[in-house]
């Protein structure tokens, strides 16, 4: 297990990092309040790491928790998908994960079609890319330029799709639990 090798590692971390500083383990039983003999079974592995004793050390040796530990490295944070075409429409998915927040990039085709108004649980958020998008919400039926924004409750009766006019590039965030979406900006001080 990961957890383990990264625990195993740290006593001898900690150990070289003192030695290399030149401190004695009296001297940093000093600095951190931590006894000497606590110190020596840590450096050895005889005792397990935990933050109440991690923290004074990394203060005392002005170093990053994760550089003391040994943190394995994150990840690549890119989403890498494949597009999922769906009733003549591409989505990419931008989440990774199942269930939850969904974000996806869509790219609606440009063609006219009668709207078919749908509800489900949930909660969606659209921002248009490029192109013209219609939503139908309930009794509003809007026009979304690029750059425009809606945010939704999808009980309510809704579709979006093409004006017809062109395709339509949108992002779409969806939350099954009924997420409610915010962008705030800051105002501007004077």
């Amino acid at each position: 297990m990961v957890t383990d090798d990264v625990l195993a590692e740290v006593g001898p971390r900690l150990r070289r990092i003192r030695k290399e500083r030149e401190v004695t383990l009296a001297a940093l039983a000093e600095a951190t309040g931590i006894s000497v003999s606590t110190l020596s079974r840590l450096e050895s592995g005889q005792r397990k790491p935990g933050l109440d004793l991690l923290l004074p050390i990394a203060q005392a040796h002005q170093v990053s928790l994760d550089e003391l530990v040994g943190a394995p490295p994150v990840g690549d944070p890119r989403v890498r998908s494949r597009p999922i075409v769906h009733g003549g429409r591409t989505h990419w998915p931008l989440t990774r994960q199942p269930g939850g927040l969904q974000a996806y990039k869509v790219l609606e085709p440009k063609r006219k079609l009668e709207p078919e108004p749908r509800t489900h649980e949930g909660y969606e958020w659209l921002y248009v890319l490029s192109g013209k998008l219609r939503l139908v919400l309930g009794d509003h039926d809007v026009v979304l330029a690029a750059g425009e924004a809606a945010e939704f409750d999808t009980r309510v009766p809704h579709w979006f799709g093409s004006t017809g006019e062109g395709p339509v590039e949108f992002l779409s965030l969806f939350g099954p639990q009924g997420e409610r979406m915010h962008v705030r900006a800051r105002p501007k001080r004077g």
